[in-house]
């Protein structure tokens, strides 16, 4: 007889009647009071944002004696949700007293704008969950209020990226971003692929034009050109900056990283190993009293001698 067990309603993790309390008090500094805004600039990030973006990703291809590589491109929409953690989260000092951190969980989901699942519904390609937390000053290490980000990749990396945030007045500027990739270790010994990074060349290891309807050369060659395009027209009145990684910046000096699964670590060399991610974020304020969030995001890829620029941008609107 078939289970007749009712399937639960199940429904994404809500903050209600939760605040992360201390059970045992921790040690603050001398006269240095609860922040009146303890998310820091991190609270623009509060609430739900979706839009548009271009993902761009080196991955293995087999046979290996055909190609090693594959250029797979993606027209994106993409729905990213930040939600306040309530409470102090304690983090325990033994060479200097305790610290409080205080941060936002998120969910992002990324689907192929294009590419349809049988169902007619659009190929998901990204969900990621993590926490984004605003680090007070500290004395060990000597450093200044910094950012963290720390996510989980389904594909089996997880990660810590630092770094700072900054308000600033006026509109963002974009500088370029490259996918051409390199030797390992040595970023200035580019190695091009000119058959799938131009888009007049016919190539059997890059997206099918009919997948990519509105991606243009101008994207392969900077994608953070989408950036541009997206906010053309429109007035940038401030925006907080977020530049974190997962090497360090100084600030801070150390930490940070990624991990991988043995699949990805590979054995005698790597299938796939994501060995750093550095990442933008503009939160911005327009003129009219909308709010946009853009990123730029790049991931290198270790495999087969070659580090390999996986890029994704997005400009995404408050809802």
């Amino acid at each position: 007889m078939a289970d007749q067990t009712p399937t639960p309603n199940l429904s994404s993790l809500t903050m209600d009647d939760f605040s992360i309390t201390s059970v045992s008090h921790p040690v603050r500094a001398p006269g240095v009071p609860r922040p009146p805004n303890p998310l820091g600039l991190l609270a623009g990030l509060r609430g739900k944002w979706k839009g548009k973006g271009f993902n761009q990703i080196w991955r293995p291809f087999q046979p290996i004696p055909t190609s090693d590589h594959f250029l797979e491109l993606n027209e994106t929409e993409e729905v990213l949700q930040f939600v306040e953690i309530p409470g102090d989260i304690p983090n325990r000092g033994l060479l200097q007293v305790d610290i409080e951190l205080h941060g936002l969980t998120y969910l992002q989901k990324i689907n192929d704008a294009n590419v349809k699942q049988a169902n007619g519904k659009p190929a998901g390609i990204h969900i990621e969950p993590g926490i984004w937390i605003d680090i007070p000053p500290t004395t060990n290490p000597q450093d200044p209020e910094t950012v963290s980000r720390l996510a989980n990749i389904p594909h089996g990396t997880s990660l810590v990226a630092q770094g700072t945030a900054k308000a600033i007045t006026g509109p963002p500027a974009f500088k370029p971003v490259d996918i051409t990739p390199f030797v390992i270790g040595q970023p200035a010994n580019l190695v091009h692929f000119p058959n799938e990074q131009t888009l007049a060349n016919a190539s059997n290891f890059r997206t099918a034009p009919g997948d990519i309807p509105n991606v243009t050369q101008a994207m392969l060659d900077n994608p953070n050109i989408v950036l541009s395009n997206a906010i053309a027209g429109k007035t940038v009145k401030s925006f907080t900056l977020l530049v974190i990684s997962t090497t360090p910046l100084n600030p801070p000096p150390s930490g940070g990283g990624t991990s991988n699964i043995c699949f990805l670590q590979g054995a005698a060399a790597p299938n796939a190993q994501a060995v750093q991610m550095s990442a933008i974020f503009w939160i911005e304020e327009l003129d009219d009293g909308h709010h946009l969030l853009q990123y730029s995001q790049t991931v290198l890829l270790n495999f087969n001698g070659l580090s390999w620029p996986h890029v994704s941008v997005a400009t995404l609107e408050k809802v």
